[in-house]
């Protein structure tokens, strides 16, 4: 029996792009939400779920976060980094007219990745905001008699045999989007990728809410151990105003000794620590031995 990956679709996403080069082989389903993509893994319909969870210019996915945190309790396996690259595409038989197209579809990430081209080239198209990259592509496919044009990358291009008339139309060339790896328990992923690039640890991390200097003290705790900490982040616990939780990465995996040490010490600070999951992560793009220099 094949193991099945469930990913934000549909076919053609960057999220389609990250499940092909970790999971090759496996049986690949697509879903049309990131809350289904995660629910897939409960239910057991699928072994593992691939979902975006940051991106380099238009920062996180809140909704990504949110139901890991609220709603589903999966740990995090592994990290995909996907380079991002925007194209123009459009349905062969509008190819000549592209510049005409009345409306441009896309995720509402990649539109906003393609502002400046967007601003000065098409300041007057109607955008419109679908699911994913992929979704419209699809619809771009599915209605060749509209003059439209749809946002993504070669993948989605190839796969919904559209023409690509501007390419790399993103704002910034170092933009790059982090996809997690979901399971329902804690498995390891091979090192042994071409791609793999290290290790790291997330911490969710929830403060005392009447305890002056907490959030100093919970950075010192990792400070004085020189644990090199990758990303800090605040989300509303939706319990009210001004009641907050922390997300932080740590640049290694979990050990017996440095990691086990900071969760006693804030909880001795009254705070409340959930591992979401120490993991290796993979920078498509970059083979190990450029990662490693």
């Amino acid at each position: 029996m094949s193991t099945k990956v469930g990913y934000l679709g549909p076919k053609g996403t960057f999220t389609k792009i990250a499940v092909n080069e970790l999971f090759p082989t496996e049986e690949k389903i697509p879903y049309e939400t990131i809350p289904a993509s995660i629910d897939a893994v409960t239910k057991g319909d699928v072994e593992f779920a691939v979902v975006p969870l940051e991106n380099a210019i238009e920062g996180s996915v809140n909704i990504t976060i949110d139901y890991l945190i609220h709603e589903q309790n999966l740990p995090i396996v592994g990290e995909i980094v996907v380079p991002i690259r925007q194209h123009l595409m459009v349905h062969p038989q509008n190819k000549e007219m592209w510049e005409s197209v009345t409306s441009v579809l896309s995720h509402s990430h990649a539109i906003a990745q393609c502002h400046k081209f967007l601003h000065t080239k098409m300041p007057t198209v109607d955008l419109q905001y679908v699911k994913s990259t992929g979704a419209a592509a699809e619809y771009v496919h599915e209605h060749p008699e509209e003059c439209i044009a749809a946002i993504g990358n070669e993948l989605a291009a190839k796969e919904y045999g559209l023409e690509i008339v501007k390419k790399d139309i993103h704002d910034y060339d170092n933009n790059h989007t982090r996809f997690v790896i979901l399971h329902k328990n804690a498995v390891d992923l091979s090192t042994e990728h071409r791609y793999y690039g290290g290790d790291r640890t997330t911490l969710m991390v929830t403060l005392p809410s009447d305890y002056a200097g907490a959030l100093h003290q919970v950075l010192s705790a990792f400070a004085w151990r020189k644990l090199n900490l990758s990303k800090i982040e605040s989300r509303p616990m939706k319990t009210g105003l001004g009641n907050y939780f922390f997300l932080v990465d740590v640049e290694m995996k979990m050990d017996e000794v440095l990691i086990p040490g900071v969760v006693a010490e804030l909880e001795a600070l009254n705070c409340s620590v959930r591992v979401l999951g120490s993991y290796p992560y993979y920078f498509i793009g970059k083979e190990q031995s450029a990662i490693q220099k």
